[in-house]
């Protein structure tokens, strides 16, 4: 299991639109794949998951994964949450 913080730097925060994105980017792996806050857990597959995180710029979230493609999935995932991918 790969495990990594990040800070949002989306100019949007997660807001719908880029919840769906990051739900779409994260089921491109076989991975299991999590956010987590410090108020929940969350598969980072599950659009409703995502949507109850409420995350906004400049706060933290923990993306965590397990499985045979996780620094792949980590990576892709703390790029576009830092608004590079």
């Amino acid at each position: 299991m790969l495990k990594k913080t990040v800070t949002i730097e989306l100019s949007s925060g997660l807001e719908a639109s880029p919840i769906a994105m990051l739900v779409q980017i994260a089921s491109q792996y076989e991975s299991t794949i999590y956010l987590e806050n410090q108020n929940a857990r969350v598969n980072a597959k599950s659009i409703m998951g995502m949507m109850t995180l409420g995350m906004g710029i400049g706060e933290q979230v923990t993306v965590s994964a397990d499985g045979t493609d996780e620094e792949t999935a980590v990576e892709q995932i703390r790029k576009y949450l830092l608004g590079e991918g």
